[in-house]
């Protein structure tokens, strides 16, 4: 893996200061937020100074019962070209759900989604993985997510899961050592273990990022600082084998910069500190999956049936369309669950389903906020409490400017806001965005958008 050393993820809100900090060598950048036409012009002077630029997916839903959109790919891959990037990243999670394989409408998240570790979403990421490296024109590396619930009856451990990944594919990991936390305290799984059984020499580069604690549920809120246990885990991992790159997450609530510089400086010191330990430079011996115990157990064994032949435990080189239609029944039923109020699945854990719906929601709202600040802006403090409620039984159908416009039209159809003004205000705000993106020339098109208006008025 290519050497990237210590970086920062690029934000627009923290771009001036991105830019003057010193020690930089790398940033990563959201795919999705970024136009390969249109660069900012902070990652243009990134890129002339030498700095690399790595663009982080996160809406390819990889292990998803679908196959990956041919679209997403091909922005994907334009914006690795444009940004000259020596690799791209997503993660391993699934962010829709229904659609054809369950003759159902399509699903939307809005945020990353843990898949179940079985051997039918082996199958299925492993083949989808393939199809992403055949049109990626640079190397692909796959994130492991936090998660506040759990599958039942899963085959694997993440590490387990990850290794066989790894040596079917041959795909790079992005290991969030985060993630690793939110999912010792959510899940009760043990990060050593996760280390011990994961291909250390498969690592792309780590993710650090800070989170809270509320109510004994961890969320990886990539808005606090990064708290001692992180830095632990990151200190483990280094111990076992030197990461190509460690980048710091902060999506919101940014600090002043000397704040992130420090956290920057923390970072390095644990790594540094943990490369000196005389188990740094650990690897696994080639064939082995360990899985427990110390790092040092060279001669562990593998699974019991990781080391059965490719036909016996189902390399997902042949025809994976049963395992598609079991995974896609599935996942819809959790993501109806989360987004749509039906019924939980059985086995899932109620309380920690309604904790994660609630996220969503919350996660939702937030967004909603971001790319139309006007609608807080004229609902005030009824906005959120509104919008929660809407969303609860409401899921998104188009993307998150769809949702906002979806939002505005049942405030106003049910008469909502009572406040005479706001809702005049509301109305117009709806209908000078209803309608085509610019205002389209075209006679119907323009003919539908005053259909619109009188309707509403109506």
């Amino acid at each position: 893996m290519r050497r990237l050393g210590t970086g920062i993820g690029w934000r627009p809100e923290i771009a001036d200061a991105v830019e003057r900090m010193p020690g930089i060598d790398w940033v990563e950048t959201v795919a999705e937020n970024v136009c390969p036409g249109h660069l900012p012009e902070s990652l243009l002077r990134l890129r002339r100074r030498g700095v690399t630029v790595v663009p982080h997916g996160v809406s390819l839903g990889l292990g998803g019962a679908e196959r990956p959109d041919g679209a997403r790919l091909a922005d994907l891959a334009e914006r690795a070209a444009a940004l000259e990037a020596p690799l791209v990243t997503e993660h391993i999670a699934f962010v829709r759900a229904g659609g054809p394989l369950t003759a159902s409408p399509m699903l939307e998240a809005g945020h990353l989604l843990p898949v179940p570790r079985t051997r039918d979403a082996l199958d299925v990421l492993c083949e989808n993985i393939r199809i992403a490296q055949d049109a990626l024109p640079v190397p692909l590396a796959v994130e492991n997510i936090a998660a506040l619930i759990s599958w039942p009856d899963e085959e694997m451990t993440e590490g387990q899961f990850l290794y066989e990944l790894v040596d079917r594919t041959g795909v790079g990991l992005l290991i969030d050592v985060a993630n690793l936390h939110t999912n010792h305290v959510n899940r009760g799984e043990d990060p050593a273990r996760a280390l011990d059984e994961l291909p250390v020499e498969a690592i792309a580069y780590v993710h650090v990022a800070g989170g809270y604690e509320r109510d004994g549920v961890w969320h990886d809120s990539h808005a606090h600082p990064v708290p001692p246990p992180v830095l632990d885990i990151l200190a483990d991992l280094a111990s076992r084998a030197t990461p190509p790159g460690v980048l710091l997450e902060r999506d919101e609530n940014f600090p002043e910069p000397a704040e992130l510089e420090r956290e920057l400086t923390e970072i390095r010191r644990t790594v540094r500190t943990a490369e000196q330990s005389p188990a740094a430079s650990w690897t696994h011996p080639a064939g082995l999956c360990p899985t427990s115990g110390s790092a040092t157990t060279a001669t562990a064994a593998p699974p019991e049936d990781a080391a059965a032949s490719p036909a016996a435990r189902g390399s997902g080189d042949g025809d994976t369309t049963a395992e598609r239609g079991r995974l896609a029944l599935a996942q819809a039923a959790l993501l109806s669950a989360l987004v749509a109020g039906t019924p939980v699945p059985e086995g899932f854990d109620r309380v920690r389903l309604g904790v994660q719906a609630r996220a969503l929601a919350g996660k939702r709202a937030g967004v909603v906020a971001k790319v139309a600040p006007e609608l807080p802006e004229i609902l005030g403090e009824e906005f959120r409490p509104a919008f929660l409620a809407y969303a609860h039984h409401r899921p998104m159908t188009g993307g998150y400017r769809r949702d906002a416009l979806d939002f505005a039209e049942h405030l106003l159809r049910a008469g909502r806001p009572a406040d005479t003004g706001t809702g005049r205000r509301l109305r117009a705000w709806w209908l000078e965005r209803s309608g085509p993106t610019p205002p389209s020339r075209r006679p119907t098109a323009r003919l539908a958008r005053a259909t619109r208006r009188v309707l509403l008025r109506h």
